[in-house]
């Protein structure tokens, strides 16, 4: 097993940062956000609404937002990774599939157009065939609607 998934495991910031977007996505977290608005707002007739005042809001609104920014990104990456090991399990374990799309996220654009522009062929010779569910490659696709053609010519 994975030593990661252990969550005592990996760096300091690595916990920190797993601990603190997964408290910020909590109801509590909403809860104590929104307690601190309600307590400021209320707090501005004591203080005039003064610039201070408004200043201490948006300063900290400011900072937690920077923050959560790249707690977020961060997230957001391993996520994508995950997701990514597991469609590359799933090519790479499934006969027939195309191992040429393990990794797929580490081409270029040029590389992701031209696996595209594939992928739409095969879904334009699957239409004619009427059979979404026989081929697994452009290159399959075309031989296996060459034979339907040439059977039915035949």
């Amino acid at each position: 097993m994975n030593s990661n998934a252990n969550p005592s495991s990996g760096s300091f910031f690595g916990r920190l940062a797993g601990s603190i977007t997964a408290f910020s996505g909590s109801t509590m977290a909403f809860m104590i956000a929104a307690g601190i608005v309600i307590v400021w707002a209320a707090t501005g007739p004591i203080f005039h609404y003064s610039e201070t005042w408004q200043l201490v809001i948006n300063t900290g609104t400011t900072i937690i937002t920077f923050l959560m920014v790249f707690l977020i990104q961060r997230a957001q990456n391993k996520d994508s990774l995950v997701l990514h090991l597991k469609l590359n399990e799933l090519i790479a374990a499934t006969k027939g599939a195309s191992n040429r799309l393990i990794n797929a996220q580490d081409f270029t654009e040029e590389e992701i157009q031209t696996l595209h522009d594939f992928y739409c062929a095969l879904a334009e010779l699957a239409k004619k065939d009427n059979d979404l569910g026989k081929t697994h490659s452009v290159e399959e696709a075309e031989d296996n609607h060459n034979q339907k053609v040439t059977a039915h010519l035949g």
